[in-house]
């Protein structure tokens, strides 16, 4: 597992996954920061696969899957969200941020 590069903020929505060659699916995103996410999945990707995150209203945001337990998924963006876009990201999920000037 690797390091976490910034604050996470908690917070219950549905986004798209996908997975290269595989069908969209709609998923459970549990916490975001600027660097990544965490998603309850169905069907579990493999450790280090290459998949794409979709939030409403965002381009979809190539990432890793950096980790796996049981159905939790972590990914890592491939570039880390601007914090303006992150802000209205997390206003727009009403996500509980621990200190929203960290990010």
């Amino acid at each position: 597992m690797r390091k976490r590069q910034s604050i996470r903020c908690s917070l219950k929505g549905e986004i798209i996954l996908r997975r290269s060659a595989v069908a969209h699916y709609l998923v459970e995103v549990r916490d975001v920061s600027r660097h990544g996410c965490r998603v309850a999945v169905a069907d579990v990707p493999k450790l280090d696969e290459q998949v794409m995150i979709r939030f409403e209203g965002l381009e979809p945001l190539p990432a890793t899957v950096c980790w796996v337990r049981a159905f939790d998924v972590g990914v890592e963006f491939a570039r880390p969200i601007h914090p303006a876009v992150f802000d209205h990201l997390t206003r727009q999920f009403g996500a509980r941020c621990p200190d929203a000037s960290s990010y």
